[in-house]
């Protein structure tokens, strides 16, 4: 075991909101490298600064054994890469695979005899064996299960989420072989408090990834088309859900806006694979829909109560509080309030988006949104992320008048304060 321990070099590749807490939980007891190719990133990092509030200053210069650089040439010294770029989709919700082939490719060129590499991407299954060890073999020149090894662990870190973190979470562990998996196993026990759970090939431990987060979008858009169906019939879903959950097997999953790194996206590379293997996934993909038309629901609803309440809509200000994908988080990976903002205006309204969270040069870079800095008075005000900051604005102040309405899509303030909630 001792042998183990010593032989360990590990090389954590993007740093982002997955990689940066791996790096800093196994630089507490293996010799790590955080590579980044953004060099804006490892400056801040080796500064103890990190903008996505993952891990603080104190956090980061715990791991005494963990070093950060942008540097290949520095990849030569490591034997362990753990690769945790991002997986995206692109604008026809086709899986984007170049950040991992690209990072593939990075590590071909420092690829030594018994390397092993571990993916911690979300991928379909086989997506490991398929598309990222043949670009390994290509530019190494090493053959697989021969000179060098696979694991893939799937990553499951809750951004913004100070309880459930990464080393209080079950992880699931995969290796090429049945050696390697053990010691790609006992790598993560080494750091998971929870345990780990060792799948029986690397396909089952990718497949597992990408059910856990077509489930809660099927559950999400389940409730989703409840609320559409209760707007109809002028019955409040909470209140519904409420009464439903009484029993104890209900799952109480709320309606809402569903982006994020994860459960917005995997879905389609499930359905990618599936429909590669000849089948159409009915179930998934209506899911799918329900969900990203929630924005634009959400926005001609809001339409329509100004209406009601007689304010002109041309020209009149909105108030959208809230950008990032979820609350008290500063990611603002596919945000689809987003959505909400582009409908309003194209209806003519004046929108300004607040977010104390979100990072206003990246909202911009991303979206073309600008964050308001300075908040008016409004014709209509949407709660579209229940960030704690919110609950301390003073929303008679922030309405225009008496006619203006606010719109919670969280059912997070206070209910006599709202004129309606999704």
């Amino acid at each position: 075991m001792n042998d183990f321990f010593i032989e360990n070099k590990i090389a954590v590749i993007g740093l982002g909101y997955v990689g940066l807490p791996l790096a800093v939980e196994f630089g507490k007891k293996f010799e790590v490298l955080g590579f980044d190719i953004n060099k804006n990133r490892i400056d801040e990092l080796k500064s103890g600064i990190d903008r996505t509030l993952e891990s603080n200053f104190d956090e980061i210069k715990s791991a005494k054994f963990l070093n950060f650089s942008n540097d290949i040439v520095e990849l030569r010294n490591y034997n362990r890469f753990i690769v945790t770029v991002p997986t995206p989709i692109d604008k026809f919700n086709a899986p984007d695979l170049l950040p991992l082939i690209k990072a593939s490719e990075m590590i071909g060129q420092v690829l030594k005899k018994n390397d092993i590499v571990i993916y911690e991407s979300t991928v379909y299954p086989g997506c490991t064996e398929e598309d990222c060890v043949p670009v390994l073999e290509k530019v190494s020149g090493l053959k697989y299960n021969i000179d060098f090894f696979c694991g893939y662990s799937p990553e499951r870190i809750n951004p913004g989420d100070k309880i459930n973190t990464l080393t209080k979470i079950k992880k699931v562990t995969s290796g090429s072989t049945v050696e390697v998996a053990k010691l790609v196993d006992e790598l993560y026990k080494s750091i998971i408090k929870a345990g780990t759970h060792l799948a029986p090939s690397l396909k089952v431990a990718e497949a597992s990834k990408a059910i856990e987060n077509a489930q809660r979008d099927l559950n999400i858009s389940f409730v989703n088309e409840l609320a559409l169906i209760f707007d109809k019939l002028g019955i409040d879903t909470t209140d519904v859900i409420e009464a439903a959950g009484t029993k104890w097997n209900f799952l109480k999953y709320r309606p809402g806006l569903v982006g994020g790194h994860c459960i917005g996206v995997d879905p389609y590379y499930l359905a990618h694979k599936s429909e590669a293997m000849g089948y159409h996934p009915e179930v998934i993909l209506s899911g799918r829909r329900v969900n990203n038309n929630m924005g634009l629901f959400i926005a001609n609803k809001v339409v329509k109560l100004m209406i009601q309440n007689g304010i002109v809509i041309k020209g009149a200000n909105v108030l959208v509080l809230g950008v990032t994908f979820k609350e008290n988080c500063p990611d603002i990976r596919n945000s689809k309030v987003v959505d909400i903002y582009n409908e309003l205006v194209q209806f003519g309204l004046e929108v300004d988006v607040y977010d104390p969270h979100a990072n206003q040069n990246e909202v911009y870079d991303e979206y073309g949104i600008k964050i308001t800095q300075k908040m008016i008075a409004y014709e209509a005000i949407i709660l579209a992320v229940s960030h704690n900051e919110f609950l301390a604005l003073d929303y008679n102040k922030l309405k225009l008048n008496s006619k203006s309405i606010i719109y919670d899509i969280k059912a997070f303030l206070p209910r006599d304060l709202v004129n309606a909630r999704l």
